[in-house]
């Protein structure tokens, strides 16, 4: 629900902007669902939720999406004759057949086949990743589907549950079929054969598959390396680095890639030693490369760990993929392994984008997150510039180009360069906020070590470089966006820090008995203040005049009838011009910080020194405030989706497109699908699509920017 308070009305659902119709087909116009239901991806028709049914569909998404497998070229269930000791023969199905592209569904022309079991219970849990070795029982089935004579084109198996991922060759010789364990299958532009090693097409992840290889990978650490879980995330984070690094070098210069795993290398001994001793040399160059890193900072993963994280890496295109794929699936690794006990709730990507939506940074603004955690809002406005320019090029929705690649990766360089800047009092947030900047652009950017609130004083290392780039004094930012960490028990107490906010924030206030206002108390001082109130006015000081602030706060400061708050809501009249105000429900805190608070974002503009002169001589203006409330955030307590649906209770289906690129011969087209989804019930879009229309109507108060 929104409303604006200049005329006092709430606006209705018939304001709200209707998402943009797709042209689709007569099986893709939305409709509605039963609760058991899901649309099929590869069908697009509704089928029960059952079973293997929610791996099949982010296995089938992901094999159009990674592998370039059309939709077309695949078939659910397909039946396969599987001869049994020799004589008798029984009908087992795939759950996920591939075909030769554009050939006729048939025994003849089956190229790959899918097992899909049911996703373990708990299956998000750290839990100890199977060998193909371990997993041999399970296996059979597989090689059941895939070692008949009546399917000689068949040659790459995958089976899965969601979370373990095997992959088999089978080889056919005149002395019969054996099956080799594989890493990966190739795109569907390679040869069925495969390419391995250097030469392999890399190919861009999708954002479901992302997300589990970074968890397998991480798990496997964790699980097989006696590693607790925040010395294997960065044990993680450091291959990671060494891709990143591999691939940048390899586009730059032409040289061969590094970090590759030949077929056979992760199953063997001498395999898996050459693989490792291969990753080492190219973690000393990174080392050398970045001053990220110290001495101290080792690969120490066995060989068998390192072989494993490569081979499920190696064949991604991590510089290719889009950059909020990378992001979704980095933060999701970030927060659950580094988040802190200091109030550090890591502000979740739904409430990130609507506050990068609003404030809207541009390719000259300086931007900075003075409290930046994991960097959330940094890696937001990377996406929000980069789609700018798609759209500005006529590209939006659409994967880049490999020119468009190169180009986009220059410029988000060369912004993270000399505009976008991330502070942070914890040492290990600050790495991963660099190395999240390095994952999505290629150079770890600029994020200092120090305290904001102490700043410019204090002692942590960053503090020189932050002073010399973000001045208080003469203040250089341009919008300021932040989730500052607060709690009640966590008060600064310092007074050397207190006394740097005193006569601002940091003054007891009291309310007159006479007139009813608040007013400071004279001859008295705070002895602490919770960080969020001084993160206020660091805020405000720290972007110039007009310069804009967006911040994560509790609701109380802004809706306690105290005196001490009130008193924080006077000081914020006084500096600064208020743009809006928007109210979160509990579940956006619960489900990421496991935290039961109620919070609001909130908008503002710092009043030039004119302009607050003005008012302290009685010229008020007044000027009107975008507000809302978000009742539904897509998801509830647990995590769980929350969809919209019709009166009767039916889940609400949306068309959507899904596009891919293809580069066949050394030239990229672009394949599309239509297909259907569940519509999620998630205010956040709509109130920010609202915001814009309430700014084409009201422009923002105070000198122009």
């Amino acid at each position: 629900m929104t409303d604006d308070t200049d005329v006092g009305t709430e606006l209705t659902a018939a304001d709200i902007d209707e998402v943009d119709e797709v042209e689709a087909s007569s099986t893709a116009t939305g409709g509605s669902l039963a609760e058991d239901e899901i649309i099929d991806y590869i069908t697009d028709r509704p089928v029960k939720l059952r079973g293997n049914e929610e791996v099949r569909q982010r296995i089938a998404r992901a094999l159009f999406l990674e592998y370039g497998i059309s939709v077309d070229d695949m078939e659910r269930d397909f039946p396969i004759p599987v001869s049994i000791d020799g004589r008798r023969r029984s009908m087992k199905r795939a759950d996920i057949a591939v075909f030769a592209p554009g050939r006729e569904h048939t025994l003849g022309n089956l190229q790959r086949v899918v097992v899909c079991k049911p996703e373990p219970k708990g299956g998000r849990a750290v839990t100890k990743i199977r060998t193909h070795d371990q997993a041999q029982k399970d296996l059979e089935a597989l090689q059941d589907l895939l070692g008949q004579d009546q399917t000689p084109q068949a040659q790459y198996g995958m089976w899965t549950n969601g979370l373990d991922f095997f992959f088999l060759y089978r080889e056919s010789t005149r002395f019969g079929v054996s099956f080799e364990p594989r890493a990966d299958w190739p795109i569907a532009t390679d040869s069925v054969s495969g390419t391995f090693g250097t030469a392999v097409r890399l190919r861009r992840g999708e954002a479901a598959m992302l997300k589990t290889v970074f968890r397998r990978c991480h798990n496997f650490v964790h699980g097989n390396e006696g590693l607790p879980k925040d010395a294997a995330f960065w044990q993680f984070l450091y291959v990671i680095f060494a891709k990143v690094h591999d691939e940048r070098e390899s586009r730059r210069l032409g040289v061969p890639r590094r970090f590759y795993a030949l077929p056979q290398e992760p199953f063997t001994s001498e395999g898996r030693q050459a693989i490792h001793d291969r990753i080492l040399a190219l973690f000393a160059d990174v080392k050398r490369r970045y001053d990220t890193f110290t001495e101290r900072d080792e690969i120490t993963l066995s060989p068998r760990a390192l072989a494993f994280i490569v081979g499920e890496l190696s064949s991604y295109d991590l510089g290719g993929t889009d950059i909020d794929v990378k992001g979704i699936a980095y933060q999701e690794l970030v927060g659950t392994n580094l988040r802190g006990d200091r109030g550090q709730y890591f502000t979740p990507r739904g409430a990130v984008e609507l506050m990068v939506e609003i404030l809207d940074p541009q390719e000259g603004d300086i931007v900075f997150d003075p409290a930046c955690g994991t960097g959330g809002f940094l890696r937001a406005t990377l996406r929000h510039l980069l789609k700018k320019w798609q759209a500005e090029e006529g590209t939006a929705g659409l994967p880049d180009t490999e020119e468009q690649l190169e180009t986009h990766q220059e410029r988000l360089a060369a912004y993270v360069a000399g505009h976008l800047y991330g502070a942070d009092f914890d040492p290990f947030l600050v790495r991963a906020t660099s190395m999240s900047i390095m994952l999505l652009t290629g150079v770890t950017g600029n994020v200092f070590h120090m305290d904001s609130l102490a700043f410019p004083k204090g002692h942590l290392p960053g503090l020189a470089e932050g002073r010399r780039r973000l001045p208080l004094d003469e203040p250089v930012v341009d919008i300021l966006m932040t989730n500052p960490p607060f709690g009640t028990d966590i008060k600064i107490e310092d007074g050397d820090i207190l006394d740097q906010y005193r006569g601002g924030v940091a003054q007891p206030w009291s309310r007159n008995r006479e007139t009813g206002a608040v007013e400071a108390t004279p001859g008295s001082r705070v002895s602490a203040m919770s960080p969020e109130q001084l993160f206020i006015q660091r805020a405000v000081e720290w972007v110039r005049p007009g310069g804009r602030v967006g911040i994560v706060l509790p609701n109380g400061i802004l809706s306690n009838p105290g005196p001490s708050d009130e008193g924080i809501r006077r000081w914020i009249l006084d500096n600064c011009w208020v743009l809006a105000s928007v109210e979160l429900p509990v579940e956006t805190f619960v489900v990421d910080a496991n935290v039961n608070i109620l919070t609001s974002l909130l908008f503002l503009k710092k009043k030039t020194d004119r302009e607050r002169l003005a008012a302290d001589l009685g010229h008020q203006v007044d000027y009107p405030v975008f507000m809302a409330v978000a009742e539904k955030v897509g998801f509830d307590r647990r995590g769980n989706p929350v969809y919209k649906r019709r009166p009767d209770g039916e889940v609400i289906t949306e068309p959507t497109e899904e596009v891919e690129n293809v580069r066949r011969n050394g030239v990229e087209t672009i394949r599309r699908i239509l297909r259907r989804r569940k519509a999620v019930d998630n205010d956040l879009p709509e109130i920010a699509k609202a915001y814009r229309r309430f700014r084409e109507r009201h422009p923002e108060p105070g000198a122009p920017r």
